[in-house]
């Protein structure tokens, strides 16, 4: 049976969101036990070499802090897309990855840039502005949601810290606003209410029966229950005419005692 809601709750919506935590924390694990560091996989701007980056550099971080600033924003961001977003949820991510590492890239300092941030700007700045754009109250109160927990992060879109790669920050703002934009069209629609239908009639409203062209209330009850009553007693009158109809007669001829000497 189809599902009337937009928003289903699917296994994907906690599953993937929790793969790939696991996914960067694996990595890290890997790093730590066999003493290697997988940084020069990150993006290196200018350097041909350096676009593997683009699929590689959100799964590896520098170390346990960075690894941890970005594992809940992660978990929560794209478990909101893949429960809001279901539909659009997968190619927001892959182009998103993908625009975000190319915009790195192109902009960056000659450095390695690595870490998740660079998608988690992209999720955070597509809920905000997608959820704006579509004027559907559970999409604006995510919006609203995600500036709460996450409109602190504004500010590292800046070079305010030199160990902080600002411009994967930037381009994930970008890719994310970039792809609101770009899916606009695939909104929800509000729910029209009665009276916003073009079919909606005021005459035929029993509840503005109640008023005058005042707007002055008028106690319409006992008008209400007496035709209400006058159509019961025409429903069982049809009724009874129907039944009528369908009323046959049998004669028996039964001898009297008389007869029968």
């Amino acid at each position: 049976m189809k599902q009337s809601s937009p928003f289903v709750f699917t296994t994907g919506v906690l599953g993937y969101p929790i793969l790939f935590v696991l996914l960067i924390w694996i990595v890290f694990w890997f790093e730590i036990r066999f003493g290697i560091s997988f940084n020069n996989f990150g993006v290196r701007p200018g350097e041909i070499k350096g676009l593997r980056g683009i699929l590689f550099s959100p799964f590896i971080h520098g170390d346990i802090k960075h690894l941890f600033n970005n594992t809940i924003p992660l978990f929560v961001l794209s478990m909101s897309l893949f429960y809001f977003y279901r539909k659009i949820s997968w190619p927001v991510l892959i182009i998103g990855l993908l625009l975000t590492g190319i915009l790195t890239w192109s902009i960056g300092r000659p450095a390695n840039h690595i870490g998740a941030s660079g998608i988690i700007y992209m999720l955070a700045a597509f809920l905000f502005f997608k959820g704006i754009f579509s004027k559907y109250y559970r999409l604006v109160a995510l919006s609203l949601i995600v500036v709460f927990l996450y409109g602190g992060m504004l500010w590292y879109v800046t070079p305010i810290d030199p160990e902080i790669s600002w411009e994967g920050h930037l381009s994930g703002l970008i890719s994310g606003f970039m792809l609101a934009v770009f899916y606009r069209k695939n909104t929800i629609k509000s729910p029209k209410y009665e009276w916003e239908k073009p079919e909606y009639s005021e005459k035929e409203d029993l509840f503005m029966q109640h008023f005058d062209e005042n707007g002055n209330f008028i106690e319409r009850r006992f008008e209400v229950e007496e035709e209400a009553t006058q159509t019961q007693e025409g429903q069982d009158e049809t009724q009874f005419n129907k039944n009528s109809d369908k009323i046959t007669y049998r004669y028996f001829y039964k001898k009297s005692e008389e007869n029968k000497e």
